[in-house]
């Protein structure tokens, strides 16, 4: 069998992918970006895995903690049935299934108890699958592929509902929470293309949005905007309404940006990118024409970031990397909160359920963890950081989100507000904490991006 991964590094010769001689991701590596390889990484490719079997997935305690720190064991089960890359996974049916597009040309659907493939998406895919989108009810998913083509089929019965064929490569698609459109990112085009999800009749087409291929984009939870960033590291945000750019963030990381996701309000938007951080941007109040991001989140991955996304309350952020880690951040405090180990490779996409108990996360090695962290707070390495850093707990009086504070501010037994209350306050000053005092609540363990 012909291997179907891509050439390593420095290598010329194309993978054979039958009709696909070379393979787009080669063709996008070479045509834009400064390096094949963001991390450099070296290694040959790992042999095929065996399918996975469900016995091996059950919770056991001494054989399933994985590469963890010492004091941070995290359960999880391997989820292992993909023959290539795992490209995109996401939770769905309430928790109880999961999605998954594979390099493999298959979209899968899973069991999300017992680990095992409820269904192979046909007529499969004639490309490799780049990502892979559902429904906020679950009943119909999108996924593209390589070969300029978008997908969707009926969840519940595996029908295939469209075909949609694009002129170009196609690097992103995504519903929109209220499932009436697909936007998908265009690779040559530089632009987005938002169809009606129901006849695939064309809402806007953006050509020359960015400078460079687009390499994300979503919607926002009013499914009335859309967000896209690119490699040249630029976010826009456009209006499905007035058919108009409402923002540009230029420059707003030092390297190519790989991926974006929304607050379920609506006001923040959080970008990853190569440059191995993550940034926060109010988009509501257009702070960042001023001060950048709001929050810069650093020292939580050694090598690009490849996707973000937030806990349904925005109480924690979730991030993938080409370090092979995942990690948990404290988005009101800016830190990395835990980080969990035991991919081989990069790690390509992550998920959080509904519930805020587990994380999914899809890699490279060819499968996909789900992470038990319903007990995050009460890890032992978790705690002690938190005493290290001299944080107490509190709960935000306005939306109930739990938030933290430095003892050792002045103030911290009169902030009764989240960070993310306070800054969507239309009055600072208004607040209990000086603007200064809150503002310093957010630098701590954060940057200002001055470029943005």
């Amino acid at each position: 069998m012909a291997s179907h991964l891509p050439a390593t590094p420095g290598s010329t010769k194309a993978p054979d992918q039958g009709p696909f001689r070379l393979s787009f991701l080669e063709v996008r590596r070479g045509r834009l970006l400064p390096s094949p390889d963001p991390l450099a990484l070296d290694r040959e490719a790992s042999p095929p895995e065996k399918h996975w079997t469900p016995e091996k997935t059950l919770w056991n305690e001494k054989t399933s903690w994985g590469d963890q720190e010492p004091l941070s064991k995290i359960p999880f089960k391997i989820m292992k049935g993909h023959q290539h890359i795992v490209s995109s996974c996401h939770f769905c049916v309430d928790d109880t299934k999961l999605l998954s597009g594979s390099y493999d040309c298959t979209v899968k659907l899973w069991d999300a108890m017992d680990g095992a493939v409820v269904r192979d998406f046909e007529p499969a895919p004639g490309a490799p699958v780049i990502e892979c989108s559902v429904t906020a009810d679950s009943r119909r998913i999108v996924a593209a592929s390589y070969d300029k083509t978008v997908r969707a089929w009926d969840l519940e019965t595996g029908k295939l509902l469209w075909k949609l064929s694009h002129e170009t490569f196609i690097v992103s698609c995504k519903f929109s929470p209220d499932g009436k459109y697909v936007v998908s990112g265009l690779d040559v085009d530089c632009g987005i293309c938002i169809i009606d999800a129901k006849d695939t009749t064309t809402v806007s087409h953006i050509k020359d949005h960015h400078g460079m291929s687009v390499t994300a984009c979503c919607f926002d939870p009013d499914s009335q905007k859309v967000a896209s960033v690119s490699f040249d590291r630029s976010i826009k945000i456009w209006d499905v309404t007035s058919q108009a750019t409402l923002l540009t963030i230029t420059k707003a990381h030092t390297n190519a940006i790989s991926n974006c996701c929304f607050t379920f309000s609506g006001h923040f938007l959080c970008t990853s990118s190569w440059d191995k951080t993550l940034k926060i941007w109010n988009v509501h109040t257009g702070e960042f024409r001023n001060r950048g991001a709001c929050v810069t989140l650093m020292q939580g991955h050694e090598g690009s970031v490849s996707s973000c996304h937030f806990a349904r309350d925005t109480s924690f952020l979730v991030s993938g990397g080409f370090d092979r880690v995942v990690a948990i951040w404290d988005v009101g405090e800016g830190y990395r909160k835990l980080f969990l180990k035991g991919h081989t490779d990069w790690v390509m996409d992550v998920a959080v359920s509904n519930d805020k108990k587990w994380i999914l996360s899809a890699s490279k090695d060819r499968t996909m963890r789900l992470w038990n962290i319903e007990e995050t707070d009460q890890i032992p390495l978790v705690i002690e950081y938190k005493k290290a850093l001299g944080l107490k707990m509190k709960q935000c009086e306005e939306c109930d989100r739990p938030f933290s504070t430095y003892e050792s501010d002045l103030f911290h037994e009169t902030v009764t507000k989240c960070v993310f209350c306070r800054m969507d306050a239309k009055d600072v000053s208004a607040e209990a904490l000086p603007s200064s005092e809150g503002e310093d609540l957010l630098a701590r363990g954060c940057s200002p991006d001055k470029d943005g």
